[in-house]
């Protein structure tokens, strides 16, 4: 390996790990290096393996699986330049934990387990260093899935009328607030080779494309972000666009049928595998569209990691698609808790006030129906009358006579939900037709699991999640019973957190009450209860919830030990002291409203502006 580029890069990369290392010793760790080129699918170390080296990434982008026990593999991260690879077996002499598989031709150094020992011997500083970075990879990544952002980004037309080219310019500009982007085409390449026709070379001519993959790599080393604007068809260019990215983002005229294209076909279908590039669909709107439509059929045709629903004219939406892949979006989390939850549209409004972007919602319950309506992307000042006629009809209201599987029937939440998803989204929507990605917890009672819902019909989610065990009868859905997600994850951000794009984490828990003890030995009987009750509250001597309010508050016992854990994982943490409202006051709902408004506006103002700052568009 004899080009000055990766030369560079390694250069940079030691400088930036090991800055305390003086000269002389870089140059003695980089005397024991040895250069490796890992093709796209190849396996760079397999789960059980010895460990008999440890490497550093140039560039390109490797994926980490890990396979169980039950001999099931799952993706636990992935890593692109400047990350080292494989260590811990050499501190170990345990086997490889994990196996490496390249997505796209990477570029690596070797550092042999020989070599290895020797350094360690030989300097003590340098033992320091090594070890200190791999306690700090560890920390770092101990909490959370790491996907980096991706740097070469492929931009494949896969629907007659799209203008790549201009898209790929409005992504560029919303991008370059993030860090320094670069646009390629085929004709750039061809330019900056001044060889005309080279980057639709043949590709037999295994020289020409080392070059142009050269010309490639040394635009990534430059910029933080390298745009590949692939043709209309599934061209050489294409192809190589689709082969040297870390992701695709497959740009679809929704208006238009959604058959596969022969792009997808010809560059991509064989690449759905463990090894292949994450593939983006990203569905393009007119502007006036109110909400979109029949997405599954265009996620039923093709192996995508994830979608994203954008207006290209519109600025915000270009700024959202730019923060998810550059890894900065905001995901807003809101819990369950009844009609408490009426406090989650006082604390958008305060966002909203502020400037404050979200880009993914999800939600428990209460919390998943307040996020669903933030997902419509409609304004507030629609969706708050439409919520306000929707609790007015009290959801809890119509209980059962013959209480066999639940003290309320459900037909008036279902309906209510009905007519309020109706009206926010103007048709009966799916989970994937919300414009900011939504996704809800339900509690799988059939498998004795949690269950994340992220796709199918949007109100027989919302149904499941707020179906509380006892109160509600179950939902059935493919073949399981489904209730209420505030058993397993009341506030889950956790969840939150596993979404690709998500950097940030805004989050409103209701689970924080405080302990009352009771004043009496034993719980009374009925007719003792019954009288009790009849006196004024200040003279009641059994202070017990009612039977719904206790339902409610039980199904979420676990959930609420949880609590410090999921408060680690928020960066924008409220909990409003709502004590005195009432799981089932669903009357109140513009005093519970105005509580969360004046209680997110208190938290918010007290933050500096350098806090606040990850959650605002960059300017």
């Amino acid at each position: 390996m004899t080009t000055d580029y990766p030369e560079q890069v390694l250069n940079q990369h030691l400088q930036h790990m090991l800055s305390d290392l003086d000269a002389e010793a870089i140059a003695l760790l980089r005397r024991h290096l040895q250069w490796v080129e890992v093709a796209a699918g190849d396996t760079l170390m397999r789960q059980g393996e010895a460990g008999d080296a440890m490497y550093l990434s140039i560039s390109g982008r490797l994926r980490v699986t890990v396979r169980d026990d039950g001999g099931e593999e799952r993706m636990v991260r992935e890593m692109g330049r400047g990350e080292i690879i494989g260590e811990m077996s050499l501190y170990t002499d345990e086997p490889r934990t994990a196996t490496v598989v390249a997505i796209r031709n990477s570029l690596l150094v070797r550092l042999a387990k020989s070599e290895f020992s020797l350094l360690l011997a030989s300097s003590a500083q340098m033992s320091i260093l090594l070890t200190r970075q791999m306690i700090k990879r560890l920390t770092s990544t101990s909490l959370l899935t790491a996907v980096p952002p991706p740097v070469a980004m492929a931009l494949l037309p896969v629907t007659a009328g799209v203008d790549a080219a201009e898209f790929a310019r409005r992504l560029a500009a919303q991008l370059g607030r993030m860090g320094k982007v670069c646009l390629v085409a085929a004709s750039d390449v061809d330019a900056a080779l001044q060889q005309p026709g080279l980057a639709r070379s043949a590709a037999t001519d295994v020289a020409a494309n080392r070059r142009v993959a050269a010309c490639l790599d040394q635009l990534e080393l430059a910029h933080d972000f390298v745009l590949l604007v692939g043709d209309a068809d599934a061209s050489a260019w294409t192809q190589r666009c689709s082969r040297h990215s870390d992701e695709i983002l497959l740009l679809a005229d929704a208006s238009q049928p959604p058959v596969l294209h022969e792009t997808e076909s010809a560059c991509l279908m064989q690449r759905s595998g463990q090894s292949g590039a994450a593939q983006i669909l990203v569905l393009m709107h007119e502007d006036a569209v109110r909400c979109p439509s029949g997405t599954g059929k265009w996620l039923a045709r093709r192996p995508v990691t994830d979608h994203v629903h954008v207006r290209p004219l519109l600025d915000s939406d270009m700024a959202r698609l730019a923060r998810i892949q550059s890894r900065t979006a905001v995901g807003l989390v809101l819990a369950g808790g009844g009609a408490k939850g009426l406090a989650h549209l006082g604390l958008y409004q305060a966002l909203q006030e502020r400037g404050l972007v979200v880009d993914f919602v999800g939600g428990t319950s209460i919390g998943a129906i307040m996020a669903a309506m933030v997902a419509s992307d409609q304004p507030l000042d629609s969706l708050m009358p439409i919520a306000r006629a929707a609790f007015a009809d009290k959801p809890t209201g119509d209980f059962n006579l013959l209480p066999l599987i639940s003290l309320i029937r459900g037909r008036r939440m279902r309906r209510i939900l009905q007519v309020a998803l109706d009206k926010v989204f103007g048709h009966p929507a799916d989970i994937e037709d919300t414009w900011k990605n939504f996704f809800c917890v339900a509690s799988n009672y059939t498998e004795a699991r949690e269950q994340v819902i992220s796709q199918g019909p949007l109100a027989q989610a919302l149904l499941a999640s707020t179906a509380i065990p006892g109160a509600f009868p179950p939902v059935p859905v493919a073949g399981d019973l489904l209730f209420d997600g505030g058993t397993f994850n009341n506030f889950p951000v956790s969840i939150m957190r596993k979404r690709r794009g998500v950097g940030k984490v805004i989050g409103m828990d209701l689970g924080t009450r405080r302990p009352k003890p009771v004043a009496f030995d034993e719980v009374p009987g009925t007719w003792t209860l019954l009288r009790d009750r009849l006196r004024p509250r200040q003279q009641r001597r059994y202070k017990v919830p009612s039977l719904m309010a206790y339902l409610l508050n039980v199904n979420i016992v676990y959930s609420t030990s949880r609590q410090g854990e999921s408060r680690k994982l928020t960066d924008l943490y409220f909990s409003p002291p709502l004590e005195r409202v009432g799981m089932l006051q669903w009357q109140r709902f513009d005093s519970i409203a105005k509580q969360g408004y004046e209680y997110a506006c208190e938290v918010l103002d007290a933050q500096s502006e350098e806090q606040l700052k990850p959650f605002r568009p960059r300017a």
